[in-house]
């Protein structure tokens, strides 16, 4: 089964169906979350900022591998045809 969840846009991943709407949704709310939470524990914006930024990088990773694995790619012509 192929999955086709994303679509590559340069070096970014396009949703391509609802499932990954989905995801980046939950991935939105999630730094959303984060960001509310590590407000409220942080004692200056410095030491806010470099504790989200950071998360936030875990969650682009995590994202970029999920479309990278469920990207719709173009199917290769096959030679002779």
């Amino acid at each position: 089964m192929k999955l086709q969840w994303f679509s590559r846009k340069g070096i970014f991943y396009a949703p391509a169906s609802l499932i990954g709407w989905l995801i980046l949704a939950a991935a939105t709310v999630y730094a959303a979350y984060l960001f509310v939470d590590l407000n409220g524990r942080s004692h200056s914006v410095s030491d806010l900022m470099i504790n989200w930024v950071f998360n936030l990088l875990m969650i682009g990773v995590g994202y970029t591998l999920i479309g990278f694995l469920t990207e719709k790619r173009a199917i290769p012509a096959k030679p002779g045809e």
